[in-house]
Formats: structure tokens, C-alpha cells, sequence
């Protein structure tokens, strides 16, 4: 008798533990809401939806995505108290349009876990909250380094008359043009040629007929070879256009979209000036939900750069697989440009008050708004 009560008791204790741990890894459900966008932009919601599903399903954690009705901040915070209501206690936000949301709601529910991808404090303090509550992470990324990047292997490939499409003159934006600006001339300078680079801002996050009216007059007309996209899905116009004359090319950003833009043309796409989106949210559900440690990134905005001399380790870099690498710049030549920057040894303004002072190799023109 007495062996049985002891065996039971083990079992008690065992379903108890059991319990426990099955408790503890349902504490979590992650949910993912969509700016202004969809899942499928190939931009910053697909990215951070990939990253997030990919995560919870190889950890199994429930998942999933709400996208607002609207373009609004109304719709935003509508979308993450839904979620809230729904028990998902990790909210994911990708971009800047999310600094409203965070103000409105983030005190409100102390409890929920909120990652922000591309929201700064600029942004928060604009959106009024002027400290970052302890449930808010917040990461922003130096733009600056891959458009740097970007615009010197463009230049060491050989063409010389650029193109900057932006989508808002927000400051990322703003930092990837002025650093694409930055290697360019570098590059110039170094190959003691001529350049020439157009910028301009369409003033929205996508393309349409008449910016790609502009587009076409850059590439038909005015002799551009290649456009950085800069702006979501703006790269629409920019590869319109581009596939109509012969040998010019479009730079993506944020992620690899060169699979969507080749879908035109085949190697369409010269390269990508990309954002480690994937790595931070998978740094922090594992931080999170694997590791319950939040709490030392609670608080906080991390502004995420160069971490390695190894570029596939960085939060800013080229997608090494699709960039057309050629004799003038290779992907060695890459790597060891990447090396460079994370040595000190070349360093890139992240100002943004005014464009950058270049060489007497580089001549840039500057439209502004094209809406």
C-alpha cells in the first residue's frame, strides 16, 4: 500500500512538473502586426513575418499576424489591443509608423512584450512618450554603412551615372541615400573617374505612373544606369523603367529583393542594401521566449551596425549570394571592404541635416520631392 501511495505521489509530482513546463512554454504567444503594408511586400512586413513564424515554429509558440484596416495610427493601435484581447503578450512592430502605437498603448499593458524593428527615440519622443517604458525594445539600424556599400561597389563595377529614388524623406531614408552618396564618391575617388548621381524622393512608400514617368526619364533620357529603390515597394517604378533600356540596373533595400525585382528581368537587380531584420527578431524571441532574459533589453533602443569583420554576422550588409559581384569589385573585395569599415579604417557620416560634401569627382543634383 504504502508503495502504491509513493507511486502516486511520483506520478503527481511528475503530470505536476510536466504541467508546469507545458505552462511555461505556452507562456508566450507572439503576434505580428503589419504597418502599412502586407506580408508579402518582400520588405520590412515580410521579413519580419518570415523571421517571426519561422521562429515560433520551429519552437512551437503560437503565432500569428493582425493587419490593420487602414493606413492609420487609429488602425495600428486598434490592431495591437486586438491582439492583446487575443492573449498574445509579444507584440513585433515593423517601422517607424509603430512610435504611436507604443506611446498609446505600451504603460497601458505592462505585462506584453514589445519589439519594435526600425522605431527610434526620435520617434517616441515625437509620438510623446518621452521615456521608453520597461516592456518596449527598440532597434534602429545605421543605414548609412550599407548604403555606403551599396554605392562604392556600384561605382567599382563601373557605372557612373547614379540614380537615389527614396521613398519619404524620413531619416533612414535619408541615411541609406546620403551614405550610398558617400561610397560612391569613394569609390571616384579612387578610380579618379567622373560620376554623376540624381536624387530624388517620390514621397510615398510605393510606386505609381508618374513616378515611374520620372524613372523613365532618368534612365531613357538622361542616361542613369542603375537607381537605388530606396522606399518599400517604390522599387516598382524604378524596375518599369529600367527594363526598357538595355543594361541598367535597380538596387534594392532593406532585404534581398532581388527575386522580386528580377521577376522583370532576369539580373535586373545590381544588389540590395539590406537591414538584419530576421537576425534581431530572432535575437529577440530567443531572448524572450527561449530565455525569458527581456528584461536586459527592456528600456532600451540598440542601434545595430557592423559586429564582425565577417559580413554575413552584420545587421547592415550585401546580400553576397545575388549581388552581380564583377572584375572591379568582387565578393572578396567586398569582404574586405566590410573589414575596413569595422576596423575604423573608412568611416561614414550618419548625418542627415544636409547632403554630403563630396569630391570635385562627383556632381550630385538634388530634386527633392518628385510629388
Amino acid at each position: 500500500m504504502k508503495k502504491l501511495i509513493s507511486l502516486l505521489l511520483a506520478v503527481t509530482m511528475l503530470l505536476g512538473v510536466v504541467s508546469l513546463a507545458s505552462a511555461e512554454g505556452a507562456a508566450y504567444k507572439v503576434a505580428m502586426i503589419t504597418d502599412s503594408g502586407d506580408i508579402t511586400d518582400q520588405s520590412f512586413n515580410q521579413t519580419t513575418y518570415e523571421a517571426c513564424k519561422a521562429f515560433c515554429e520551429a519552437n512551437n509558440v503560437d503565432f500569428t499576424y493582425f493587419k490593420p484596416a487602414g493606413d492609420s495610427d487609429a488602425e495600428r493601435i486598434a490592431q495591437v489591443e486586438n491582439a492583446i484581447d487575443q492573449g498574445y503578450n509579444v507584440v513585433v512592430m515593423p517601422g517607424y509608423l509603430f512610435a504611436p502605437a507604443i506611446a498609446e498603448t505600451a504603460e497601458l499593458y505592462p505585462d506584453v512584450t514589445y519589439i519594435a524593428l526600425d522605431v527610434s527615440k526620435d520617434d517616441l519622443n515625437g509620438a510623446g512618450l518621452t521615456e521608453i517604458p520597461a516592456n518596449v525594445y527598440c532597434a534602429v539600424y545605421q543605414e548609412e554603412l550599407s548604403g555606403y556599400m551599396a554605392g562604392y561597389a556600384t561605382v567599382k563595377l563601373g557605372y557612373t551615372h547614379l540614380g537615389f529614388l527614396g521613398g519619404m524623406a524620413v531619416p533612414a531614408v535619408v541615411r541609406f541615400g546620403y551614405g550610398y552618396v558617400q561610397g560612391a564618391d569613394a569609390a571616384a575617388q579612387e578610380l579618379g573617374v567622373d560620376i554623376a548621381i540624381e536624387c530624388a524622393y517620390g514621397n510615398q512608400f510605393y510606386g505609381d505612373a508618374d513616378i515611374t514617368a520620372a524613372m523613365d526619364n532618368w534612365y531613357q533620357n538622361m542616361g542613369v544606369q542603375v537607381v537605388f529603390a530606396c522606399g518599400g515597394g517604390i522599387y516598382t517604378s524604378a524596375a518599369e523603367a529600367a527594363v526598357k533600356v538595355e543594361g541598367t540596373k535597380v538596387i534594392g533595400v532593406d532585404t534581398d529583393q532581388s527575386f522580386i525585382i528580377n521577376e522583370r528581368q532576369e539580373n535586373l537587380t545590381l544588389t540590395s542594401a539590406m537591414k538584419g531584420l530576421a537576425p534581431t527578431v530572432n535575437t529577440m524571441l530567443t531572448e524572450t521566449v527561449l530565455n525569458n532574459n527581456f528584461a536586459a533589453f527592456g528600456g532600451k533602443v540598440d542601434t545595430l551596425g557592423l559586429v564582425s569583420e565577417n559580413p554575413a554576422e552584420n545587421y547592415v550588409q550585401l546580400p553576397a549570394e545575388t549581388t552581380l559581384w564583377g572584375d572591379g569589385f568582387t565578393e572578396e573585395d567586398y569582404n574586405a571592404l566590410v573589414g575596413k569599415m569595422f576596423r575604423g579604417e573608412i568611416t561614414v557620416s550618419n548625418a542627415i541635416d544636409a547632403m554630403p560634401a563630396v569630391s570635385e569627382k562627383t556632381t550630385v543634383t538634388d530634386y527633392g520631392n518628385l510629388k
